[in-house]
């Protein structure tokens, strides 16, 4: 690396780490924890192995800020919304709507969340981050049941957490099950009709078991 390289990484600091995360990004979602190289992410980023390890300490470390992150992403999506504002019906279905978008323009983030369950959550235990912000969602969707319980819109009590998991599971899958599921049954999950035939079709779901 040339002084003028050394000169403005040392005057933005703050997009250093950030490209970093982006190539680790990648290079964890493709190779998992394991295969993932340091000196790959390195060498993309023109910067060394040891002003990856200042930044983030270790390869495991810089693994779990990558996971952090993207959760960071996700529910930045989700607070965007402003669903307070919407009538608990609409807010249920754009917020469907965003997780499944989200999940299918994101398939990193559905790699890593699958690697990170190969590890059984090793990982992921050590951040209070992870765990702090993914109580919004929870409080998110508590509230527009209660609100869909209130005014009459929704007839059925569920746990949130239940309901975020079922909602999650078929945006999920979509994504981390497209390759198999696709060549089994030889259809491809990201074609047009498709896509929006299940975009639909998770949202009515829901709303109509909650209006059971």
């Amino acid at each position: 690396m040339d002084k003028r390289q050394q000169t403005v990484r040392k005057n933005d600091p703050e997009k250093t780490r950030e490209d970093i995360l982006a190539v680790a990004t990648e290079e964890f979602a493709t190779h998992g924890l394991s295969g993932a190289r340091v000196d790959a992410i390195a060498e993309r980023t023109r910067t060394s192995k040891r002003m990856i390890y200042y930044y983030f300490g270790s390869k495991e470390d810089l693994y779990l800020a990558v996971l952090e992150k993207a959760y960071r992403k996700i529910r930045s999506l989700e607070a965007d919304l402003e669903l307070a504002d919407m009538p608990p019906v609409d807010a249920l279905r754009t917020l469907i709507a965003s997780t499944f978008d989200h999940d299918e323009n994101n398939p990193d983030f559905v790699r890593l969340v699958s690697i990170e369950n190969i590890h059984r959550a090793t990982h992921m235990r050590r951040s209070s981050e992870i765990k702090d912000l993914n109580v919004s969602i929870i409080r998110t969707l508590a509230n527009i049941l209660e609100r869909g319980r209130a005014d009459g819109s929704f007839n059925r009590d569920i746990d949130p957490i239940d309901l975020h998991m079922l909602i999650s599971a078929f945006c999920f899958f979509r994504v981390s099950n497209a390759y198999t599921f696709g060549t089994i049954f030889r259809r491809d999950l990201s074609e047009p009709a498709t896509y929006a035939r299940h975009r639909a079709m998770i949202a009515d779901a829901v709303i109509s078991y909650l209006q059971a």
